[in-house]
């Protein structure tokens, strides 16, 4: 218990911080742009990392809402329960899950569109000899084809999303006060060790797309659509009252029962 304690406190350290909550968009944006230029002027040499049958790349990326939405869910539900005991609330504050999970369902969709609307099915990776007959990219790859179109970086869109997410609600941490002999901080205690792992696993993934994988343009596609989906929540729709709101602050329910 005492490392996790540890390591709660240097991810709570590292990741509550105002700064980071204001500068990682810029860093995401950056890391992107750098990675990508570094791919097409000097690619770097292959890596476990660049095989997409890695395990990070399996187990966690291609389920990254699902990893994001389920650490999230006990975590939110702790926190705000705990820091303002309406039950109402924390279920308004749950309803940001349901939120995210539209926009994931939204996002992947017109991506998948675009690719279809703009691919052709080849019968090479070279992209020679277009063949007509296939018309979808399901039915191109089940008869050996190799289907081609605009594919914008659903990677790059969700794993800039899930991070900022992940920051945006860690933020009620600067709030939570818990007895150490508490099960409530046992609890908490894992869930930001578990979520702090898992936006530095986002990260780094983000990174090895910038590097490794896809056009530029399809990346900064991608990582635009993640950047829009987070500033619509947590920069605009959330600070009005018909809206799942953002993380509580005790001061602010402090003086709303005074008042």
């Amino acid at each position: 218990m005492d490392h996790l304690e540890r390591c709660a406190r240097v991810l709570r350290g590292t990741l509550v911080r105002a700064a980071v909550r204001r500068y990682l968009p810029w860093a995401l944006m950056t890391f992107m742009l750098a990675g990508s230029l570094l791919k097409e002027l000097s690619p770097l040499p292959e890596s476990y990392l660049s095989n997409k049958r890695n395990v990070l790349n399996v187990y966690f990326v291609k389920l990254a809402w699902a990893w994001t939405f389920c650490l999230l869910l006990p975590f939110i539900a702790l926190t705000n329960y705990h820091l303002t005991g309406r039950a109402g609330l924390v279920l308004r504050r749950l309803s940001t899950l349901l939120v995210g999970t539209a926009i994931w369902y939204v996002c992947t969709t017109i991506f998948s569109n675009v690719e279809h609307y703009t691919g052709n099915c080849y019968h090479s990776p070279a992209l020679e000899g277009v063949r007509k007959e296939h018309q979808d990219k399901q039915q191109c790859h089940g008869e050996g084809g190799f289907w081609h179109g605009f594919d914008i970086s659903g990677h790059s869109f969700l794993l800039t999303y899930c991070a900022l997410m992940i920051v945006e609600e860690m933020a009620v941490l600067h709030e939570v006060k818990t007895d150490r002999s508490h099960c409530l901080h046992v609890a908490i205690t894992t869930l930001v060790v578990a979520l702090g792992t898992l936006t530095f696993i986002w990260v780094l993934m983000f990174l090895c797309t910038a590097v490794y994988f896809h056009d530029l343009s399809q990346k900064v596609f991608g990582t635009l659509f993640g950047l829009l989906g987070w500033y619509g929540t947590y920069g605009f729709w959330y600070l009005k009252s018909f809206s799942p709101g953002l993380p509580p602050q005790t001061s602010s329910f402090s003086l709303k029962r005074d008042s």
